[in-house]
């Protein structure tokens, strides 16, 4: 991992699911931010440059599909890595991410330690 820890934004409406992400990743070395919905996440990545956003796909507002598109065409968010962090992992939900460019699927419920080797595998160039 480079000097300065990488930065990850962590997008869920749930606080209890946000809380345990952040708190695993930072126990890791990770820089977390928190959004709660994917409006708020848009608002805050540019500023944030993270190197990973975690997004769950069921949001209020904006979900995580519309998000990620919108990461995605923004200049300032293009290579940032995405993850979502979700139950709907069935074939069609995975396509869509595909078509998306989204870099990796957990499903939950989740083993935060999974994540967290998700998260570093992407950080460091690997496949996740």
């Amino acid at each position: 991992m480079n000097a300065l820890p990488a930065r990850v934004l962590v997008v869920d409406d749930d606080e209890v699911i946000r809380e345990l992400i952040r708190l695993n990743l930072e126990l890791e070395g990770f820089e977390v931010f928190a959004a709660v919905d994917g409006q708020d996440c848009l608002e805050r990545a540019g500023h944030i440059a993270p190197h990973v956003v975690t997004l769950d796909v069921m949001m209020p507002r904006l979900d995580g599909w519309s998000a990620a598109e919108s990461l995605r065409a923004d200049d300032r968010t293009r290579e940032c890595k995405l993850v979502l962090v979700t139950a709907r992992a069935q074939g069609d939900d995975r396509q869509r991410g595909e078509r998306i460019g989204v870099d990796a699927y957990v499903t939950k419920p989740f083993d935060p330690d999974e994540l967290v080797d998700v998260i570093r595998a992407l950080v460091e160039g690997e496949p996740a």
